[in-house]
């Protein structure tokens, strides 16, 4: 298995498949790079270099007690990102993940970045506040806390149904992707995956987005029930210049799965663009 070292010491896992020009890929909250193995496998065979790795608390990366929020994530990214010296780099990031994509650039800049892609991502930011009249009351994400303090198995089995879309009327979602969804998250630590809720719903990427100078393309279900696309892609492509945008007419949070041959022919066409 292959690590890579973060600042603070916490091994950061990481898959790294094919070859050409490099792709990362940022996972979702509260799962692991597996997540996007159905995006890794079809780009690799269509000759790119494809790296994701787990966050710190989820999957096979070390539960640092520590770092838990977006400078940590977006220093972890860094630290892939340099181990393995890519440059010329496309990063790509779901949900949370596209957070984290979103903090890379801001702190980091874009001197190894080539592009960008958020697909149901968190910016520009979740919470309602003064500013943001039109996020989530802060009691969304409280009841979230409790939850998942309360029974994460059964938490992450509920959502696995709003993050899929299979509580929609006529949804055809596999009890495999289901099953998948729970494992997956049950390997997060219970510290980590609690903390990550303030990270992905108050973290402010406003002005991370005002540092975007490459080509970006924002993908969103339009019945994202997770992060709701009206405050999140509509806004982000508003504040990125020149961002591409697709959306999704009645796809879920989770549509990399559930839509999974159209997100891979559209996410190749704009790497090839």
């Amino acid at each position: 298995m292959a690590y890579v070292t973060a600042k603070d010491g916490t091994e950061i896992y990481y898959k790294d498949w094919g070859s050409g020009p490099a792709v990362t890929f940022s996972h979702g909250w509260p799962l692991n790079a597996d997540a996007w193995d159905g995006q890794l496998l079809f780009l690799a065979q269509n000759g790119f270099r494809v790296v994701a790795h787990d966050r710190r608390g989820h999957g096979r990366s070390g539960q640092a007690s520590a770092g838990n929020d977006m400078d940590g994530y977006a220093d972890d990214l860094a630290a892939v990102i340099e181990a393995l010296d890519l440059n010329d780099v496309t990063l790509v990031g779901h949900s949370t993940g596209g957070g984290e994509v979103t903090r890379y650039i801001g702190r980091h800049g874009t001197g190894r970045v080539a592009k960008a892609v958020l697909i149901s991502a968190v910016p520009p930011i979740m919470v309602q506040s003064s500013d943001n009249p039109e996020g989530l009351p802060l009691q969304v994400f409280d009841e979230l806390r409790t939850n998942l303090f309360n029974d994460r198995s059964q938490f992450y089995q509920d959502l696995a149904q709003m993050f899929y879309g299979a509580n929609r009327s006529g949804a055809k979602v596999s009890k495999g992707i289901l099953d998948q969804f729970w494992l997956w998250s049950m390997q997060s630590g219970l510290k980590n995956a609690y903390e990550s809720i303030k990270a992905f719903s108050e973290t402010d990427f406003r002005a991370d987005l005002a540092k975007f100078d490459v080509p970006t393309l924002v993908m969103h279900g339009e019945d994202d029930q997770i992060v709701p696309v009206k405050d999140s892609a509509r806004k982000t492509a508003q504040l990125v210049a020149n961002a591409q945008e697709i959306y999704y007419p009645g796809a879920p949070h989770g549509m990399t799965a559930t839509l999974q041959d159209q997100v891979n022919n559209d996410l190749l066409a704009f790497l090839r663009s």
